[in-house]
């Protein structure tokens, strides 16, 4: 196929924020005969990694290279025409040699069907595997579904040559230094006397692009937003005994957790107080028309936020069952990109591991986020009596551009009592919406 022929295939736009994206695998060979809608490849998305399909039928020609990051629009390869020669797909695919070495052959292309051989891999697995020089098919995954983590293929690789060994056997030699530069000591004994680091071995982990994704998120957050925190205790008595009533109903019956509970609250809350489901905007606030929630959950490589859409439109049973379903697909390595956008608010519960009390980072451009604590068994004052009552502590964190502290805490009120009289939740939703007084 020549360079002028064929349907242009361009780095596509999966997400609202995307700008650029990784190729992480090639499904197909160049030469390779695809179909409408075939997959024909892996793509790293600031969100998560996702296949995306040929829009046209026809032969494959690849030009641009697993592990390459390239901008949204940027063509990565042509589908159409007849096969191409064997030079040219060497060419499209790769940078050009330098003429001292251009009599070298290339390598061969693996066949098509070592190519598209699908192996459930996390993107950093991945990128380690090179590093290490580890075959994906000699790793078991122990990852959800099978698929292959990093601490998988650091397992194979330290099992299979001893640490600091080249790929091929062979220690790779120092790079020489510039003719005339001062010589630089060894990394390794700039801290130690024996030659080595004073804190131990040091492994750097490059960010996947989700972590990276997040790292930035906070950091902006923590530059721009000048946020406050509020927190308040919820007798959780009525709202444990509504699960148990519901779990009597029987097999079948999705029972909500403590998060769903929360999220279902927290719809309704924001229905009455719009002005928490917003977002500040240039001297401006935007409040949105739908109440979309972002459920934090902790996937096999990063923190992902799937979205659970109108939630205050949505039953207690539909968010269980749809909380399950976007966390089983984050932790799958599943989840598409456009389960991750359009959230206005966010819950992050970190009770299941023993976490009392914390203050979670704002997800800009989300005016508020909820931080959900462990339920307590802690003695009470009710009716004049000393109880033990199970107790749960939600944070509220809120952006000062947009909410004061009594917008915010009116609508941390009204979370506690929606909580504490969960029948409430169980109601038709109100087909108008005020925020209370």
């Amino acid at each position: 196929m020549s360079a002028d022929s064929g349907l242009e295939v361009r780095m596509p736009r999966l997400s609202e924020s995307m700008s650029e994206g990784t190729i992480v695998r090639w499904l197909h060979a160049t030469g390779a005969e695809v179909e409408r809608g075939d997959e024909l490849a892996e793509i790293e998305t600031d969100k998560a990694m996702v296949s995306f399909e040929a829009d046209a039928g026809g032969i494959l020609e690849i030009l641009a290279e697993e592990g390459a990051t390239l901008p949204v629009g940027a063509v990565i390869a042509r589908v159409g025409g007849t096969a191409p020669a064997t030079g040219a797909v060497q060419r499209a695919v790769a940078p050009e040699a330098p003429a001292a070495v251009a009599a070298d052959p290339a390598p061969a292309a693996p066949p098509p069907a070592e190519r598209t051989r699908r192996i459930p891999t996390s993107p950093l697995a991945r990128r380690r595997a090179k590093e290490l020089g580890v075959d994906l098919a000699d790793v078991q995954g122990t990852g959800p579904g099978g698929r292959i983590v990093r601490a998988d293929i650091e397992a194979v690789a330290a099992a299979g040559k001893p640490a600091g060994a080249a790929t091929n056997g062979v220690a790779p030699a120092p790079p020489a230094a510039p003719a005339g530069a001062p010589a630089r000591p060894a990394p390794a004994a700039v801290a130690g006397e024996n030659g080595s680091d004073v804190r131990g071995p040091v492994t750097v982990v490059p960010l996947s692009r989700a972590r990276q994704l997040t790292a930035d998120r906070m950091s902006e957050s923590a530059r721009t937003v000048p946020s406050f925190p509020l927190t308040a205790e919820v007798d959780m008595t009525r709202a444990l005994e509504l699960r148990a009533g519901i779990a009597e109903l029987g097999e079948g019956t999705v029972v909500p957790t403590v998060t769903d509970l929360v999220v279902a609250a927290c719809g309704r809350a924001l229905r009455e107080h719009p002005r928490v489901n917003a977002s500040y905007r240039e001297g401006t606030v935007a409040m949105f028309g739908r109440v979309n929630i972002g459920v934090a959950v902790d996937a096999t490589d990063a923190l992902l936020v799937p979205t659970i859409t109108d939630v205050d439109a949505r039953s207690l049973g539909s968010i269980a069952v749809r909380t399950r379903e976007l966390a089983d697909l984050a932790r799958g390595g599943q989840i598409g990109p456009a389960d991750l956008e359009g959230a206005t608010f966010t819950v992050s519960n970190l009770g299941m591991f023993g976490v009392t009390v914390f203050e979670a980072v704002i997800n800009p451009p989300q005016a508020a986020i909820l931080a959900v604590g462990a339920l307590r068994r802690l003695p009470r004052e009710v009716g004049g009596e000393l109880q033990v009552r199970p107790i749960l502590t939600l944070t509220l964190t809120s952006d000062h551009r947009v909410l004061d502290g009594a917008e915010s805490a009116r609508f941390l009120r009204r979370l506690v009592e929606l909580l504490e009289r969960p029948l409430a939740l169980l109601l038709d939703h109100p087909t108008t919406s005020e925020e209370s007084a």
